[in-house]
């Protein structure tokens, strides 16, 4: 199977579970399920990352998942979209808020990610 599918079909499987995730009811205007649904991809890319380097999976595996899961999954654009419109509805002390959990959470996330995979597959 090309390289291009693994990654389309990732991507797709990455997608509908954001979009899965983007329909739980939440209070308020804050974007927690986007903040959410990174973190969760961050904290994955990371276990992919130290797996494809600790337990060596195919690299169409690897592609599959970190290309094209956490790709499809996480969204870079809507983060960036949320924090303008936070922006510009004045509410400057939120967007600030968001982007710093966004951005600190996540390189946690990655980080806690490679760790859990260290202790799986390291020996």
């Amino acid at each position: 199977m090309s390289r291009f599918l693994w990654v389309a079909l990732g991507g797709a499987a990455g997608a509908m579970l954001r979009y899965a995730i983007s329909l739980i009811p939440v209070r308020g205007s804050f974007p927690v399920l986007t903040l959410f649904t990174n973190l969760l991809g961050a904290l994955l890319i990371g276990l992919i990352a130290g797996a494809a380097e600790w337990a060596h999976p195919s690299p169409n595996l690897v592609l599959f998942a970190k290309t094209g899961l956490c790709g499809g999954f996480t969204t870079f654009s809507t983060f960036s979209l949320e924090s303008y419109t936070l922006l510009k509805a004045g509410r400057r002390g939120a967007a600030a808020l968001y982007i710093l959990l966004s951005v600190g959470l996540c390189l946690l996330g990655v980080w806690l990610g490679r760790l859990l995979a260290a202790r799986i597959f390291q020996h």
